[in-house]
């Protein structure tokens, strides 16, 4: 017996989860049904996740007893654990959910790759995105996610799982912290706006028009993403709160949802300095965005929800 199917076999003891799913969609069904347009985005800052966002989620992915969803937690060590526990919440709204645990070697086969067929919805859990990425990216079963999603899939995560979902993906770390004043303290971090000190890497591209961070008010990450927007191409940037969902519709606009805000910065037609001097720029538009809010990328047009607005 292989260690992937002893991995399984050990998980179905513990947990009592088969991760053949049976139950999903099969091929002949979805073919019935036709296709679809392209699915949703429900990108989570992180922190706590108030019911409501997560019944959306569950909504989105077709409601109870018809949501098939598949829980990707290889962001956190634990994540068998709570990969598994975010599939019980899942469940009791109704759901089909599967927590799914593994390395790039096994995401790289198709047995683990089919597992998605049929799926509804995928759910990234938190932790570091840089081991998420390590694991699915560039295997068959982040291809099997990008098809999910083009057939009508909601696509969804938290913290590292919103992270990884931009092209461009901030790690959390820095080349030069503190710059040319060094940090005496080291608790502290991002403590500059400046060029070429923030490390990236490549995300999942589900999103690829902006830098997606998260946590962003709660943990004042606001240098780092003002930083990467005036310095990566894309100049458009968006911070998402901790139990805030950033939900991008199939027609690629956005609405905010859940209890804080989404802060948006658009340096698309900003005078940046050029590289070689301080990093800095002029005609930044910045959006506070709080639940009920909308905005198309696009454009660049925001609108705060009907009725709250005052001049």
């Amino acid at each position: 017996m292989s260690a992937f199917s002893r991995a399984i076999n050990a998980r179905r003891l513990l947990f009592g989860t088969c991760l053949c799913v049976g139950a999903l969609v099969s091929t002949s069904t979805m073919a019935a049904q036709g296709p679809a347009s392209r699915g949703r985005l429900f990108i989570v800052g992180g922190g706590p996740q108030p019911d409501a966002l997560v019944k959306e989620f569950v909504d989105l992915a077709g409601g109870s007893g018809k949501a098939k969803i598949i829980v990707f937690a290889m962001a956190s060590s634990s994540g068998l654990t709570s990969g598994e526990e975010k599939a019980d919440d899942l469940r009791r709204l109704g759901a089909t959910a599967t927590n799914v645990f593994v390395n790039s070697q096994q995401a790289n086969t198709d047995s683990v790759a089919h597992l998605l067929d049929g799926a509804t919805g995928v759910w990234f859990g938190g932790g570091d995105q840089v081991l998420l990425a390590k694991a699915l990216k560039g295997t068959k079963t982040e291809q099997a996610i990008h098809q999910r999603y083009a057939s009508g899939a909601v696509i969804g995560g938290t913290s590292a799982g919103a992270a990884v979902m931009s092209a461009v993906m901030i790690t959390g770390d820095e080349r030069h912290p503190g710059g040319i004043r060094p940090v005496k303290d080291s608790t502290e971090s991002f403590m500059t706006i400046a060029r070429d000190n923030l490390v990236t890497d490549a995300g999942f591209g589900l999103i690829t028009n902006v830098i997606v961070d998260q946590h962003f008010i709660r943990r004042k990450r606001s240098n780092r993403l003002v930083s990467l927007v005036l310095e990566q191409p894309v100049h458009l940037g968006v911070g998402i709160d901790e139990s805030t969902a950033l939900i991008v519709e199939p027609d690629g606009k956005w609405r905010i949802a859940g209890q804080s805000a989404a802060i948006v910065y658009d340096a698309r037609k900003s005078s940046i300095v050029k590289p070689g001097a301080t990093l800095g720029a002029t005609g930044i538009i910045m959006h506070v965005l709080p639940a009920g809010s909308r905005y198309d990328p696009r454009t660049g047009v925001a609108m705060l929800p009907a009725g709250s607005a005052t001049k």
